[in-house]
């Protein structure tokens, strides 16, 4: 069972095994199709990529590739929802999101129909690809639209329990997910939500709350301010949209500070979300790290998330700075 707000599930990354959410994706989807007839499965000709592969292979009937056509696919997957289907649509996120957002708040959002877009290749770990596929957007355009959930799994174990929480969910919903390996952070056991976040360190010196591959660098983070006698909280918020509001509120009141970590543009996705509510309803010191208002650039996954201050060193001296502003 996922934990509830008010309890902690302790954590241990330095040995953790690294596996990419989309090939949790894949998997899940193959247990649906066994699970559920009417789930059927959409692809935009990246099936190997987007790991929809294996269901094409064992439910050829129930899988469409659409050829490199992302607006038709969305409508397609409208058309079939209304028929009374369960639908996942993929393609990598600076496609499946970008390409047919038109579409997918005409024919998706607005009658809330049930489809699930489960977009791969997400944000600066899509690694040598570059600027062109590093989709730092998503989390804004798509939690912009009425009646869309956005999930961001922060391993392969909470990408296989999304999968399967996003099947169950009525409406549309988002789910992001990792083109490269990343470590897993979560016991097998970890039972995900809609809605609810988990806290993974306990602290009351600050919040970290983190989503997708940051919960990991987070928890790094944290156990690098220990030597500085600084105790981080870290949260991970898996569901961006609906925030689990009432552990934000309790963190920023218990903790005094708050600081954010998502792999995407700093304005418009989880460090957004998080201010908003809590310049309504707590107001404290936060500090927000993401991309900075630019586009990615070529280079390894490791190498990048240093480079544009991702990584766990570069989250701790953040959070230092963020204790003094709390001092």
């Amino acid at each position: 069972m996922l934990a509830e707000t008010s309890e902690t599930t302790t954590v241990d990354t330095p040995s953790a095994k690294k596996v990419a959410t989309r090939d949790a994706y894949g998997e899940a989807l193959v247990e649906l199709g066994r699970e559920r007839e009417d789930l059927v499965v959409l692809d935009a000709d990246l099936s190997g990529s987007t790991r929809t592969k294996g269901f094409s292979k064992a439910f050829p009937e129930r899988f469409f590739n659409m050829g490199v056509a992302e607006a038709n696919m969305m409508g397609t997957a409208a058309g079939l929802a209304a028929m009374g289907k369960t639908v996942f649509a993929s393609s990598f996120a600076m496609f499946a999101a970008g390409k047919a957002w038109e579409q997918i708040r005409q024919s998706i959002c607005i009658p809330q129909l049930d489809v699930k877009i489960c977009a791969s290749h997400a944000g600066l770990t899509v690694g040598e690809d570059g600027k062109s596929h590093q989709m730092l957007e998503d989390l804004t355009i798509m939690g912009v639209l009425p009646h869309m959930t956005v999930i961001v799994p922060a391993d392969a174990v909470e990408a296989r329990g999304a999968v399967r929480a996003a099947a169950d969910l009525d409406g549309p919903v988002y789910v992001r997910l990792s083109r490269a390996p990343t470590p897993v952070v979560l016991p097998q056991e970890h039972r995900f939500e809609v809605g609810k976040a988990t806290t993974l360190r306990d602290g009351s010196d600050l919040a970290i709350v983190a989503c997708g591959v940051e919960v990991g660098a987070a928890l790094d983070a944290a156990a690098l301010l220990t030597a500085d006698g600084i105790e981080a909280r870290v949260i991970n918020m898996a569901t961006i949209k609906p925030l689990d509001e009432e552990l934000l509120r309790r963190a920023a009141v218990e903790c005094g500070a708050v600081l954010t970590a998502e792999e995407h543009q700093v304005r418009g996705g989880l460090g957004s979300a998080v201010s908003d509510l809590l310049a309504r309803t707590s107001p404290v010191p936060m500090d927000m790290v993401g991309v900075e208002d630019t586009f990615g650039e070529s280079g390894r996954a490791e190498e990048l998330l240093v480079r544009f201050g991702l990584d766990a060193a570069s989250l701790a001296t953040r959070a230092r700075a963020l204790m003094e502003r709390k001092s």
